[in-house]
């Protein structure tokens, strides 16, 4: 039996209805979830936090995250690492949209909504 990949092409088969595509990795046994952001100019991602860190690879556009009250500037090219259980958010802090893979270490997200 030959062991194949599963080749999934974002806008088609991980798509949401908004501005990111989403991969559950429980959906295709694998032990690790993402999402694909396109946030436009001046969006908001509100506070919430994960029981895990969140690895977030921006690959264009600036970013401003805030993790536990503080702000945190970070631009196309950089790699910002939230720790498990802290409360963080994100906005894209610049004129272009941003795009950036947010990587959850598991087959489901767990995701915690501030109030």
């Amino acid at each position: 039996m030959a062991l194949r990949p599963i080749v999934l092409t974002a806008a088609d088969h991980l798509a949401t209805g908004g501005s990111a595509e989403r991969f559950c990795g429980s959906e295709f046994g694998a032990d690790v979830s993402f999402f694909v952001n396109h946030s436009r100019a001046g969006h908001v991602t509100a506070s919430h936090r994960h029981p895990y860190a969140e690895v977030f690879v921006i690959l264009g556009g600036d970013a401003e995250f805030t993790v536990a009250g503080a702000a945190h500037p970070a631009h196309g090219g950089q790699v910002v690492v939230v720790p498990a259980d802290a409360w963080h958010g994100f906005r894209n802090a610049g004129d272009t949209t941003l795009e950036m893979v947010s990587i959850h270490p598991v087959a489901e997200m767990r995701t915690e909504w501030a109030s």
